[in-house]
């Protein structure tokens, strides 16, 4: 599950840094504090549709164009959901799966409902010493 707000911040970043634009810059010509579009930015707050088409506004951009990419960006999301499915809270530092094919093993630790953890090691022979031993890969 992909969360709204934090697919809005990370276009609006991503626009604002593409210019090479300061936070500051930006909040002056939108008109909003800068702290509150720093939340904004990170995901931590949603923001209402007058203040996007501000911030918009203020980065040269149409609305119309961010909800377009933030639009793209959750179809995708969609689309491979169920790949690492969300797990109860209570649950999620004890779910660990590996999988090994060959020579590669691969770990996903489910850190949180939102955010897992994906570790490759490559299974190596130390040398002289007849002995598998896991290497990061």
């Amino acid at each position: 599950m992909v969360l709204l707000r934090r697919v809005i911040g990370d276009a609006l970043r991503s626009r604002r840094q593409s210019q090479h634009r300061t936070l500051r810059e930006v909040s002056t010509a939108a008109n909003v504090s800068l702290g509150y579009l720093s939340e904004i930015e990170r995901g931590q707050k949603e923001a209402s549709s007058e203040l996007l088409a501000a911030i918009c506004d203020a980065l040269g951009a149409r609305l119309s164009e961010l909800l377009r990419e933030v639009s793209s960006t959750v179809a995708s999301t969609e689309q491979v959901d169920g790949i690492l499915a969300p797990v109860p809270a209570e649950q999620a530092e004890s779910t660990v799966s590996t999988t090994v094919d060959g020579d590669l093993a691969v770990t996903v630790r489910q850190d949180s409902p939102l955010a897992a953890t994906l570790r490759a090691t490559r299974m190596t022979r130390a040398a002289g010493r007849g002995r598998d031993v896991l290497s990061a890969a």
